[in-house]
């Protein structure tokens, strides 16, 4: 089974430096805070009154007096019994509707902070991550955080502030005897907790890492669901995925028997204790040492301070779980992307378009070389293609280009200006790009296109449909525009997600443009439609394409042809045809496939 990215070994204890962490989250209503505090404390002195309104009601019903003036003070002792019922609850939740605020909102900055960082974290990291797994941790860490604050502020701290109070109470009124089963039992008890939770840790992780894995193969498999259905796998995929759930199940199973122990040491231990106190009173009352009312207090206080402590339990090891949750999340704000920004980066600015590749060396491993010493310039306002086999690089030029990585050596300039010593958001917003792959978001088509540049009007959107050639399939559409394209896209054909990609660039209007086999979705008249309206738009702007079809880029002022990494050849389509080398072979070949597909 494969563990979750950041789940910790079994044996680490808790880190308790995630308050620490997790305390500038919570900073922002800090009148709320001490507000809250306020009220937590007012609710716990009116619960501690209760029991003591009990013994005097008890009392003044045994007291040898007149009816009228019994009746009198039992009517008084019960209205302030009602009125400190009613301030406890008050007070409760005053409390937790102030501090609710304080902890939706870190929920919510914590979350964007993730999210922001996400999208800061390099591409090998999204290239490699479990998109179910890390969701799931993500989730977990930011509920994590409301239950932290939840219960460890309003349920842990008031019972150790109520059992403080009471053992003293004990002690002043009672003597040491009842301050000392109290104390005693509520010692054992936590010490019994978190040990047994920390023993019962591993079953935890292993539900959790178990359940990411199971999330993270579902989710792969439906997103793969089209290939699934090709191959004809289904029983295959339900196999790796029941496979997963047995894992799931026999982790749920040694989870329970594991909360079966610990469940059954804590109410030993409770039990116990009420049974010591109870005995201890009623010996005292039938000596004459209290009376019944006395008895009536320390039941009350007794049960008072036995049903939090028993649910303390249950929230320690909730706590627990959510700090390790918690300090996931916080792994995962620690992790540094590989291309930062420098601290003395400035904003990129283009005003003609020229690129320059300089002596470029870069490989994605040690062992695995992919460009070497890689030299050549792109004019401003010309187009540049870049053709070869698979394998041979023409991708990775564009990474570097967009600093999705940086060059292992060597430099690219735009404008003689050093990509590498500019802000990454400054070089990606002069580029614009018709990616092979094109996936789209789960929305309209309209606001697929618009991500190209989101305060476009809706005149700047139907302008590209109709330069992308979009709109005579956007007219078939019942919900035209409104259109809902699906995960991924995956109600259009590549054709059609190819050409919204191309809208999209085309709305961006950037002065670089770079096309990754921008039509190879294509059927051979809508790629002539296609090509046309690129002509059109890239006219005035630095075009770089990526080519597999080479009757795409005849027309190219230089075409580059890469071989292992390397540039072979370069120059124009005929110059090229002339050489008789690399390029030629590999028109010659296509030519000959175009001529027996027409066959």
């Amino acid at each position: 089974m494969r563990p979750s990215r950041f789940t910790p070994p079994d044996d680490e204890p808790i880190n308790w430096k995630v308050f620490l962490k997790l305390w500038p989250y919570l900073t922002e209503f800090k009148g709320r805070v001490w507000l809250a505090v306020g009220c937590l404390i007012a609710a716990k002195m009116a619960s501690i009154g209760l029991p003591f309104v009990l013994k005097h009601t008890v009392d003044n019903l045994n007291l040898e007096t007149t009816k009228e003036v019994m009746m009198a003070a039992t009517l008084g002792l019960i209205i302030a019994y009602g009125v400190l019922r009613l301030a406890n609850v008050l007070f409760g939740e005053i409390r937790d509707t102030l501090f609710g605020r304080v902890t939706e909102r870190a929920m919510r900055r914590l979350g964007l902070t993730v999210f922001n960082h996400l999208h800061k974290l390099d591409l090998d990291f999204h290239l490699s991550r479990q998109t179910g797994g890390l969701s799931r941790d993500i989730e977990r860490g930011t509920s994590g955080v409301s239950f932290l604050m939840r219960f460890l502020i309003f349920n842990i701290v008031p019972t150790l502030l109520e059992i403080s109070m009471v053992v003293g109470l004990l002690f002043y009124n009672y003597g040491v005897s009842f301050a000392f089963v109290i104390f005693a039992s509520v010692v054992l008890y936590a010490f019994f907790s978190i040990k047994a939770t920390d023993w019962r840790t591993k079953y935890v992780k292993q539900v959790n890492q178990a359940d990411n894995s199971s999330t993270s193969r579902a989710i792969d498999s439906l997103l793969n669901f089209e290939t699934v259905k090709y191959f004809n796998n289904e029983k295959f995929e339900a196999n790796r995925y029941d496979v997963d759930l047995e894992k799931w199940e026999t982790a749920r199973r040694n989870n329970r028997l594991s909360l079966f122990a610990l469940n059954g040491g804590q109410a030993f231990i409770i039990a116990g204790a009420m049974t010591s106190m109870m005995a201890l009173a009623a010996i005292n009352v039938a000596n004459g040492n209290m009376t019944i009312g006395d008895f009536v207090l320390v039941n009350a206080f007794t049960m008072q301070i036995f049903m939090p402590l028993n649910f303390l339990g249950f929230v320690y090891r909730e706590i627990r779980g959510s700090l390790t949750n918690i300090e996931n999340l916080f792994k995962l704000l620690e992790k540094k992307p590989a291309i930062v920004d420098k601290p003395e980066a400035k904003e990129l600015k283009v005003t003609k378009g020229e690129i320059c590749f300089q002596n470029v060396s870069f490989a994605y491993h040690k062992d695995r070389q992919i460009l070497q010493n890689v030299s050549f310039t792109i004019k401003a306002g010309s187009k540049v293609a870049v053709v070869g086999e698979s394998g041979a690089g023409k991708s990775t030029l564009v990474k570097l280009l967009f600093r999705f990585y940086d060059p292992t050596s060597g430099s690219i300039t735009i404008d003689g200006q050093v990509v590498a010593e500019h802000t990454q958001d400054s070089v990606r917003e002069h580029i614009g790009i018709v990616p092979q792959d094109t996936v789209l978001f789960n929305d309209t088509l309209y606001e697929n296109i618009r991500y190209g540049r989101p305060d476009a009007s809706e005149q700047e959107i139907e302008e590209a449909i109709k330069l992308a050639h979009l709109d005579t399939f956007v007219t078939r559409l019942p919900d035209r525009g409104d259109t809902q394209v699906g995960e991924r896209g995956l109600k259009l054909s590549g054709g059609e997600k190819q050409r919204v990609a191309i809208a999209r660039t085309i709305l961006k209007r950037p002065p670089i443009m770079v096309f990754d086999e921008a039509t190879s979705s294509l059927d051979s008249q809508s790629e002539q439609a296609i090509l046309s309206a690129l002509r059109e738009i890239a006219e005035g702007h630095t075009s770089f394409m990526i080519a597999h079809r080479l009757s795409t880029i005849v027309d190219a002022d230089t075409i580059i042809v890469m071989d292992n990494g390397t540039i072979a050849e370069q120059g124009s389509h005929e110059e090229l045809l002339k050489l008789k080398g690399l390029y030629s072979k590999l028109w010659q070949a296509q030519q000959k496939n175009n001529s027996q597909d027409e066959k």
